[in-house]
């Protein structure tokens, strides 16, 4: 929401927390990156995803019974995905995209890029596999081929990114635990079915650092940027602005 109280960049600060999300947004639109993390404007927010965060929470808690247990799930085994569960201390810490996250101190910046992950699993071969959790109700089989979906997998990739920072070897393939509510069914009966297929995404974190340096420059820089191209946000404001 707009006026809200928050933090805001400034050259001078010694450290300012750069979420995930906000990574993206400069992607989508450097003004509206700018309006909102040097000058306090954000975009309009839209309603919470209340049952897709109960998605997310009912998942978290069934492979937590297996991540005690240590032993795969039986969508990891079902789809031949060699791990278990990652059981580590700050696991719930690194859940935490509000409050903490799993951080990174750019040098050079006074950037502390965090990000929320929703599940971490471990293979044979220690190597970390970073897991999201999705959540829609289409009535065609789920993928990760729509444009828009290009969102989803930079934020596999920073994911990726964050825990390679943090020391940890990272398998370069992640997966999406996709949820698809099943619509075709003759009563609701209070009960709401889901098909669940698992996607997995080989990411590539090699651009991340530049664009990070880059929004960095963009929040030094005392110029407000031009409106991104594609941005219905600052497409809405001209247009207002032109009848007021």
């Amino acid at each position: 929401m707009a006026g809200r109280k928050k933090v805001l960049f400034t050259p001078e600060l010694d450290s300012f927390k750069l979420s995930r999300s906000k990574i993206d947004l400069f992607l989508n639109c450097r003004r509206c990156f700018y309006l909102d993390r040097r000058l306090g404007v954000s975009q309009p927010s839209g309603p919470p995803f209340s049952l897709n965060n109960a998605v997310d929470q009912l998942l978290k808690r069934e492979f937590d019974a297996y991540r005690a247990a240590q032993r795969p799930h039986p969508l990891m085994a079902g789809n031949g995905i060699d791990g278990v569960p990652f059981s580590h201390p700050n696991l719930e810490e690194w859940r935490d995209s509000l409050h903490k996250g799993i951080c990174y101190a750019l040098p050079g910046t006074n950037f502390v890029v965090s990000g929320g992950v929703d599940d971490v699993w471990i293979n044979s071969r220690q190597e970390l596999i970073i897991v999201d959790y999705k959540a829609t109700s289409k009535k065609t089989e789920v993928s990760l081929d729509e444009d828009w979906q290009i969102a989803y997998k930079r934020q596999m990739e920073i994911y990726q990114w964050l825990f390679r920072k943090n020391g940890f070897k990272v398998h370069p393939t992640g997966y999406f635990v996709y949820c698809n509510g099943v619509q075709d069914v003759e009563r609701f009966d209070a009960n709401l079915k889901f098909s669940i297929k698992v996607l997995g995404y080989s990411g590539n974190d090699e651009w991340i650092e530049g664009i990070i340096r880059e929004a960095h420059r963009c929040l030094s820089a005392a110029k407000i940027p031009e409106a991104g191209d594609s941005c219905s946000f600052c497409r809405y404001r001209e247009a207002a602005r032109a009848v007021e």
